[in-house]
């Protein structure tokens, strides 16, 4: 969707008359929320005049222009995208265009890709930036990827001679990515007309702006190839079952020419996000259109961080929740729904453009966007007010469409070392099933013991970690959470006694040695802050430093949610069931992410008397 539309020719009368740029505003508010920033106002003000003057002198002023083009399932927009026939071939033509206004600028030291803008700091090399957009538009826009369609990348510097920019040269051009300083802008103007022929581009910005958005062919077997070929998503057992189940429904979907909704449950540890990823690899090398989306910012960004490594293009197809509100009906084959217990009642926050403020639940859009939509979940797992993702509310969303509904159980338990007896133990202790806590019997395959504070706790599981396994203390979100303040650690915000820690970084990216928050369960410098739920959930460590603070304590014969003791703001405004359910499921959470073993420790002297009975002879020091 772009801010604005129209042929070269109308954007220099609009120019001329003063209404684009404040169009382009209202068109910014509209669809954004806000206004836009000054800079942003000044850019098209200084370079969008530019760039009509100079098309229309390359007799261009019928090639159709898509001003401030944001790209399919991105907010990210491209400054301009020219619509056209190739004068020779006569088939749709796209040139991208970014328009810089920079004086100078030159190469960060040893990088081909990053440069310094003078008093600006960092950024993408122009050229890299066009050519990651066409990259971008190949892989999702079917009109773009098809064989006959052109699509070429341009950096335009208008205001910068050669030698303002002379290192920038050093990065090889491409058909997708290649730069011109006013300096060069004869050669510009040769450029655009060897592309682009002197007629109407309409139709052509039409075929693009309705273009189907789904996995382009290449990119879904470059996906099959990263995914595939990984070693921890590897299937064993019961996952294999399941994978067969959602694999022979999908298929049963296509030759049927019949939608249906898959949903896969299971407990934690049950395989189910390895599922979801063989089930991505394998669909894209068939050439099934498929994407993968979560709810979780810390799962999502791993899993790109993990499948795209080696080839940054894959990271794409990992996507989120909300990200689907406008995608056409049946665009995908296949939408993998990985942690949908985290499904949201809508897709709706303050950041939502008002176009896409439809109403509709977001279940709902999920359900919409597939042929097959597959929904893996683990009930026992919703944490938040407003998160409606049990197999009830699915099956209810998908029934209200008129969609058939099969349900596939996993029965592994790949997770807490296979050990069927903790997880019981975990359900029955936290009152999520039937007939209260229950002494720990053992398990051969799994520790369990109670710590008797958490210094105790962290130097155990720093002893495991001097050993090569990997572990991780966490907690309820029962403390302030100070922000990172530049130039200084991270604040010591939890405190019990005289044990005094962070909690995870709260940024994206990281802080004076400590990982970005989505990375926090996964980066090696993760250990030595206290994580809470949203970074701990989906994951999985050896072995894990469970602390319960004052939100959640035992009082004579059953558990007692104490809102007023957490400090979380979304939870604790639920009503007083909602809460003691979220605070449960958090904690039953945090309790299995440990593969090998848990350690566990109460703030609260009655619930620690408590997990000891249930534990026996445990001190945490052994």
């Amino acid at each position: 969707m772009p801010l604005y539309r129209g042929s070269v020719g109308s954007i220099r009368n609009k120019f001329g008359d003063g209404s684009l740029v404040p169009t382009l505003t209202d068109q910014f508010r509209h669809q954004v929320g806000h206004r836009p920033s000054p800079s942003e106002v000044a850019s098209w003000n200084a370079s969008l005049d530019v760039l009509a003057t100079d098309l229309a002198e390359a007799g261009l002023s019928d090639v159709e222009a898509l001003i401030e083009y944001q790209l399919p399932l991105s907010s990210k927009r491209v400054d301009v995208v020219l619509c056209g026939r190739h004068p020779r071939t006569g088939h749709p033509q796209y040139v991208l265009v970014e328009l810089k206004q920079w004086s100078s600028a030159h190469l960060l030291e040893d990088s081909d890709t990053v440069c310094v803008l003078d008093g600006l700091g960092e950024r993408l090399h122009p050229v890299e930036q066009v050519r990651r957009y066409c990259s971008y538009l190949s892989d999702f826009a079917a009109t773009v990827n098809s064989s006959d369609a052109g699509l070429t990348g341009v950096a335009y510097l208008h205001n910068a001679t050669d030698g303002d920019v002379a290192s920038l040269w050093q990065l090889e051009p491409s058909e997708q990515g290649r730069m011109f300083t006013r300096q060069r802008r004869g050669a510009f103007l040769s450029y655009l007309k060897q592309r682009l022929a002197p007629e109407s581009g309409a139709i052509e910005a039409d075929l693009l702006l309705s273009s189907v958005i789904r996995p382009s062919k290449q990119l879904l077997s470059l996906a099959a190839e990263e995914v595939q070929r990984r070693e921890q998503f590897v299937l064993i057992d019961e996952q294999e079952v399941a994978y067969e189940l959602v694999m022979r429904a999908v298929e049963r979907s296509m030759r049927a020419n019949l939608k249906e909704a898959i949903i896969v449950s299971g407990g934690p540890g049950s395989g189910k996000s390895v599922i979801a990823l063989s089930l991505v690899g394998e669909l894209s090398r068939q050439g099934r259109s498929v994407l993968h989306a979560t709810g979780s910012s810390a799962f999502t960004n791993t899993l790109r961080r993990v499948a795209g490594q080696r080839a940054p293009r894959v990271r794409e197809m990992f996507r989120f929740f909300n990200q689907f509100g406008d995608a056409e009906a049946n665009s995908l084959d296949v939408l993998i729904c990985d942690e949908a217990h985290r499904i949201r009642a809508t897709s709706v926050n303050r950041y939502t453009p008002a176009q896409l403020r439809t109403g509709r639940p977001q279940v709902e859009e999920l359900i919409a966007a597939a042929r097959v939509p597959v929904f893996l979940l683990d009930e026992h797992q919703v944490v938040r007010p407003g998160e409606i993702g049990t197999i009830a509310d699915i099956r209810a969303a998908a029934q209200e469409m008129g969609i058939g509904v099969r349900v596939v159980d996993l029965d592994g338990q790949f997770r807490c070392g296979g050990s069927r007896l903790y997880e019981d133990w975990v359900l029955r202790l936290l009152e999520l099933e039937p007939g209260g806590p229950v002494p720990w019997e053992g398990d051969e395959n799994f520790t369990l013991s109670v710590a008797q504070g958490p210094s105790i706790m962290e130097t155990r599981l720093r002893e495991v970690l001097s050993r090569g396994y990997g572990a991780r203390m966490a907690a309820g979100y029962c403390w302030p959470w100070s922000n990172a303040k530049s130039g200084r650690q991270l604040e010591l915000d939890v405190r019990i006694d005289d044990w005094h820690r962070p909690w995870n970084n709260k940024k994206e990216t990281s802080h004076e040695g400590a990982p970005g928050r989505s990375f926090w369960a996964s980066d090696g410098s993760g250990f030595g802050q206290v994580g809470c739920v949203y970074t701990a959930q989906g994951f999985e460590y050896d072995y894990a430093g469970v602390i319960f603070g004052p939100d959640l304590v035992w009082r004579g014969d059953r558990w007692i949610a104490r809102p007023d003791r957490s400090h979380d703001t979304q939870v604790k405004r639920s009503s007083a069931a909602d809460f003691a359910r979220a605070v449960k499921n958090t904690y039953k959470v945090l309790l299995t992410r440990g593969m090998r073993g848990v350690l566990i420790y109460s703030t609260d002297p009655e619930t620690q008397a408590m997990l000891h009975q249930l534990v026996p002879g445990s001190s945490g020091e052994r």
